[in-house]
């Protein structure tokens, strides 16, 4: 993932759903490139938008993303590979239904988290 494939998928996502009012990311290096960061100045595609960044040295700030990410490819998509961009989007789909509202986690007492969110609401 490179800083000009980075500011195409934005260029692009704006394009289709409009500027959101804040951006987060790492500090890789495509994310604090002249390129990336010249879209958030005036007159770039994304003028306005406030850019956020995860402290320096934070690997751990989006850790529990980050291995919801690990788990997704490592138990699903590595197993069964999408045969194209649609099977690729209903497959995650069911996957992710099933861990929020049928997989177990024993970090949150061996519920899934749908049961556990509904239990603090």
């Amino acid at each position: 993932m490179d800083a000009e494939w980075v500011v195409a998928m934005l260029t692009e996502a704006i394009a289709m759903h409009g500027k959101p009012e804040i951006i987060n990311s790492d500090q890789g290096c495509q994310f604090t490139s002249e390129a990336y960061t010249a879209m958030f100045r005036k007159d770039g595609v994304a003028e306005g938008v406030k850019i956020s960044m995860d402290g320096k040295g934070r690997a751990i700030d989006n850790v529990f993303i980050e291995r919801f990410w690990c788990t997704l490819k490592h138990n699903h998509l590595y197993l069964s590979p999408p045969v194209d961009g649609v099977d690729l989007y209903a497959s995650c789909k069911r996957f992710i239904h099933r861990y929020n509202e049928r997989r177990k986690h024993s970090s949150i007492g061996n519920v899934p988290p749908a049961v556990r969110y509904r239990m603090a609401a």
